[in-house]
């Protein structure tokens, strides 16, 4: 499975590089991770519990980063085993460019899985990634851009919700 995306963070590049070494900011971005530990040049061990369609499992695996280009680029290769549940491991090259008063960020996803979690089908494991990739950002992104963001993603979610009031038909209801 490959995917891409970009996104504009409010930080600046070395802000937001820092923030992809810091093994407890990756602790608070990676959805369902229980603990992350090491250092950038031996590799950061993790525990991630995650449910992917009815299979749950903990995954504990390695993370190297790799080809480190300070504020600009940097390689993420990872490992997770989760016991009967399988396995999966991938890679990611992000990059980083200053654009509009803040970070541009864009990343490169190829990953595989073996296992249970092989036998979902690659529907339900893509939308899983893709899941997975856009909570772990959307995670980064409220660390360094604060409060103001989540309150803008509150307000637009609350437009988002209006449509729901409707009748059957789209109609408003009376």
């Amino acid at each position: 499975m490959q995917m891409s995306d970009t996104r504009q963070i409010a930080a600046t590049p070395a802000e937001v590089y820092a923030a992809l070494l810091d093994p407890e900011m990756l602790q608070t971005c990676v959805p369902g991770a229980q603990e992350v530990s090491g250092s950038v040049e031996e590799g950061y061990d993790a525990t991630v519990v995650q449910k992917v369609g009815p299979v749950k499992a903990t995954f504990k695996g390695h993370v190297t980063l790799s080809d480190l280009v300070p504020n600009e680029a940097l390689t993420i290769t990872g490992e997770g085993k989760g016991g009967a549940a399988g396995f999966a491991k991938g890679g990611a090259e992000v990059r980083l460019a200053e654009k509009d008063g803040g970070t541009e960020l864009s990343y490169d996803v190829e990953a595989k899985v073996g296992g249970k979690l092989a036998q979902l089908g690659s529907r339900i494991i893509d939308g899983f990634a893709k899941k997975m990739a856009d909570q772990f950002f959307d995670n980064l992104q409220s660390s360094l851009e604060g409060p103001a963001v989540e309150q803008e993603a509150e307000a637009q979610a609350a437009d988002e919700d209006a449509p729901a009031k409707k009748g059957w038909f789209g109609r408003a209801k009376t």
